[in-house]
């Protein structure tokens, strides 16, 4: 693929941003109907259990084979990262908690010994409900990880059934229990406008999970993603377009009782609990992604990179081991950059500060000018010269504010 080396205006980058590690842990029990991510699903024998994880016998995860062309495609890409610290680490998936919390601990080792880990750097895990018991988290929690991310999606039997989930309603919330016994910081995610779901029942899942006293929640409208069955076949029943706004509306209000400040578009913590690893996301900051199918973004003086690796778990280890794993690198170009900054900072609601656009993407804000201007007139950005926030507006209306900011 041909490359375009962004031309900056003041001799590049004068600083690298920070830089975050995400993991991609590939496996599931089950595909989930609404689910687009690159994720794959396996069955346990009966030997190992539902999400025993580890590699005993009769385990059909290569945990191990995995793991080993983690750490090989990390070692392959310290030269993209050399002398740079480490802020945050994420667990992602597919189902991480399948894994044993052994092999999180090899990776996480893996990751101290070969990268300059921040002490103190915020680890994340996901993990479901149907795959986790207290030894698990205990030993998660030892392996070094230091928040949870619980795949709760509804607290309601019928809506978990609606939605492929493997966990039950009790599941749900002996996971959440327990990850608030182990966990100080943890997030709980939650969905709404399922189908058959009602406003009451909405608002329930979020009063049963504010039982937990959760640091952190998330609460996503189910969309209808291109390539899932939901997507070929709608569900039945789903809210309609007023009754989802509503749903959110109810939701957000409820949050705000129990202090939880709604700091991104489907995102809710209590001050100083908001995630350190998608904030960086958000503020355009770097991430280098290891295992199957991950994303990095990654700056460099002269020029900002987006790479994907390999997709599929088997071919991505073959791949690692012959160094072939990059699958796409692409260089941004000055005509994306404006809509690749925007994308992600206009998802705060509180925006970012202006003078980090041009710290970020080594470009004058000048450049999309225009853009700014017609948000504001359309009552979509607010006004104010030092700051890039969405209005009230501009937060419902998120794509079409973001559309202004596409290359012409």
């Amino acid at each position: 693929m041909a490359e375009s080396v962004v031309r900056f205006h003041s001799g590049g980058l004068k600083v690298q941003p920070p830089l975050s590690l995400y993991i991609h842990l590939p496996w599931c029990v089950k595909k989930c109907p609404y689910c687009d991510f690159n994720s794959h699903a396996f069955l346990p024998s009966p030997a190992s259990g539902r999400g025993a994880g580890g590699e005993g016998e009769g385990s059909a995860l290569p945990e191990a084979a995995y793991i080993d062309a983690l750490l090989l495609d990390l070692e392959r890409a310290l030269p993209d990262i050399w002398g740079r610290r480490i802020h945050t680490v994420f667990f992602g998936g597919g189902t991480p908690s399948l894994f044993s919390a052994d092999g999180i601990d090899r990776i996480l080792t893996g990751v101290r010994t070969l990268t300059q880990l921040t002490p103190g750097a915020e680890i994340t895990l996901e993990a479901n409900p149907g795959t986790v018991e207290a030894a698990k988290f205990v030993g998660f929690r030892e392996a070094g990880v230091t928040r949870v991310s619980l795949g709760i999606q509804s607290f309601n039997p019928r809506h978990l059934q609606a939605l492929g989930r493997i966990h039950d309603d009790s599941e749900a919330r002996r996971a959440a229990e327990l990850v608030a016994t182990h966990f100080d910081t943890f997030n709980l995610d939650l969905m709404f406008a399922l189908p058959g779901q009602t406003l009451a029942e909405a608002l329930a899942d979020i009063d049963t999970a504010l039982t937990f006293q959760p640091p952190h929640l998330s609460a996503y409208h189910l969309t209808l993603e291109p390539n899932t069955p939901f997507g070929h076949t709608a569900p039945a029943n789903l809210p309609d377009e007023d009754l989802a706004a509503d749903m959110q509306l109810a939701i957000e209000a409820r949050l705000a009782e129990a202090g939880m400040q709604h700091y991104e578009t489907s995102a809710y913590a209590l001050p100083n609990h908001a995630s350190r690893h998608n904030l960086n996301y958000w503020q355009f900051g770097d991430y280098l992604g290891i295992g199957a199918g991950a994303h990095s973004k990654l700056s460099f003086h002269d020029r900002i990179l987006r790479q994907m690796r390999v997709k599929h778990p088997q071919q991505y280890m073959d791949a690692v081991a012959q160094g072939t794993h990059i699958a796409d690198t692409r260089t941004l170009t000055r005509a994306d950059l404006p809509f690749e900054f925007m994308m992600n900072a206009l998802r705060l609601n509180e925006g970012v500060p202006a003078a980090l656009f041009d710290e970020r993407t080594g470009l004058p804000l000048i450049v999309c000018a225009s853009a700014l201007e017609r948000a504001r007139g359309l009552g979509l950005l607010e006004r104010d010269a030092t700051r890039l926030k969405p209005t009230l507006q501009g937060q419902r209306f998120l794509n079409d504010l973001l559309e202004l900011f596409l290359p012409g």
